[in-house]
């Protein structure tokens, strides 16, 4: 059953091997062809040129999403900002209607002789004018004896010889201010005391 075998060597010196051994030998050569075929294969799954190329493909769609998601964003603003402008007095005009009727019945009841009446009727229409500015947030600037103040009045004329409990306050409005939600949009023209 001993057989042996004579296995040249690179050397050119033979050595001898049993038969068992020749095929332990056999055995561990074919498991490392195995071996070495297994690691080819997982480099090959693994390099590293084919997950950078693999990761960059992700976050070149990743990117581009994103950009799409960002552009798409911006057009909505852009037409949610569009239709601000054109329809923003919306609300503004739909409370003023009710004024506006007020004043075309006012108009229509022309009938009437009584003064009085029609005093009574305009003053009535511009309380609810009035209330309904209020309602949107628009204020009347206070004037009647206030400290000119630059962020609220406008002086469009000095008046000297007020005394000196008078000067720098307003003496006289010429034309009302008004501020909406506590912003000036129109100063209070006034005359103030030298």
């Amino acid at each position: 059953m001993d057989k042996e075998k004579n296995i040249p060597i690179e050397d050119g010196n033979e050595e001898v091997f049993d038969e068992a051994q020749a095929e332990e030998t056999a055995g561990e050569e074919a498991q490392n062809e195995e071996n070495t075929e297994e690691s080819a294969e997982n480099n090959e799954q693994k390099d590293p040129l084919d997950g950078a190329l693999d990761e960059i493909s992700k976050l070149k769609d990743q990117l581009l999403r994103t950009v799409a998601e960002f552009e798409n964003y911006k057009k909505r603003t852009l037409k949610e900002k569009a239709e601000l402008i054109l329809n923003g007095g919306e609300k503004t005009i739909s409370a003023i209607l009710p004024v506006l009727d007020d004043f075309e019945r006012a108009l229509a009841d022309t009938h009437s002789d009584d003064p009085q009446a029609i005093k009574d009727g305009m003053e009535l229409i511009f309380k609810k004018f009035t209330k309904m500015l209020e309602g949107l947030g628009v204020h009347k600037i206070e004037t009647d004896g206030q400290d000119f103040d630059v962020d609220f009045h406008e002086a469009v004329a000095m008046v000297p010889g007020m005394g000196d409990d008078k000067k720098g306050k307003v003496i006289d409005c010429v034309q009302t201010g008004y501020t909406l939600n506590d912003k000036v949009i129109r100063h209070a023209k006034v005359a103030v005391g030298q």
